[in-house]
């Protein structure tokens, strides 16, 4: 029965994206910035993003922003697996309006750098280092902070980390994406024990190898297995103890 029903009695609101997209580059956690080309915040950097429009569902939604904004293919952003991080709706957060804004977070191997097209509010785009992501516009130092706690919790307990990685790739570099996210180092041999011992988290590529620079044979190459989450988690060091 909605026949009582006055949508006149409530004030309207606006719904917006945001995305916390994450890659790992030359040793660093970076994440993906626009820098906005219009009020308000004009010429801050934030996270990619835009309002929802009036019959899309939100993840369409990011996907459009996130195409629009920083000139990323189709191909590659119709692929990636947003996860939605959570929903910020603090009254003040946009001086516009009431906005309440999806927020999405999501994982990438190394990609070359964005060119934002003039599409929606973003003049520009680029990777960033997590560390230096500061004076970012609306709340989104929240929302990047949210996002990164995340992504450091599930790799614990999921197969997030091959996200990071190529569709090849070496343990070492596994590794690497842990030890970059974690901010720690790791010991090899064990890390090493702990990823094969877990059931469907990797799966060697017959075959193949890869020099990485080092002396020695080539390091065998791993796909990401069928997986989604880890048993035992593989869980990060405590503090002075790498594992």
């Amino acid at each position: 029965m909605t026949t009582a029903y006055d949508p006149h009695a409530f004030e309207p609101f606006a719904v917006t994206v945001d995305l916390a997209v994450f890659t790992v580059r030359g040793g660093a956690l970076h994440v993906l910035l626009i820098r906005r080309g219009q009020e308000p915040y004009e010429g801050a950097w934030a996270l990619p993003g835009g309002f929802v429009l009036p019959r899309e569902a939100a993840e369409t939604a990011a996907r459009r922003e996130l195409a629009e904004e920083t000139g990323l293919p189709e191909a590659v952003v119709a692929a990636l697996h947003l996860e939605q991080l959570r929903t910020y709706s603090e009254p003040d957060r946009d001086p516009r309006m009431r906005v309440v804004s999806v927020a999405f977070t999501a994982l990438v191997p190394d990609m070359p750098e964005p060119a934002a097209d003039g599409g929606g509010d973003a003049d520009r785009a680029r990777w960033v280092p997590v560390g230096e992501a500061a004076d970012l516009a609306f709340d989104h130092a929240v929302i990047l902070a949210d996002a990164r706690s995340r992504v450091g919790a599930k790799l614990e307990y999921s197969c997030l980390a091959t996200g990071f990685c190529p569709p090849e790739f070496t343990l070492g570099e596994l590794q690497s994406v842990y030890e970059t996210v974690w901010g720690t180092a790791l010991d090899r041999p064990n890390f090493r024990r702990k990823v094969l011992a877990t059931p469907g988290f990797v799966e060697a590529v017959p075959g193949a190898a890869r020099l990485t620079g080092g002396r020695g044979k080539p390091a065998a190459l791993y796909r990401a297995g069928p997986a989604t989450a880890l048993h035992p988690p593989l869980l990060r060091p405590t503090e002075g103890h790498a594992k």
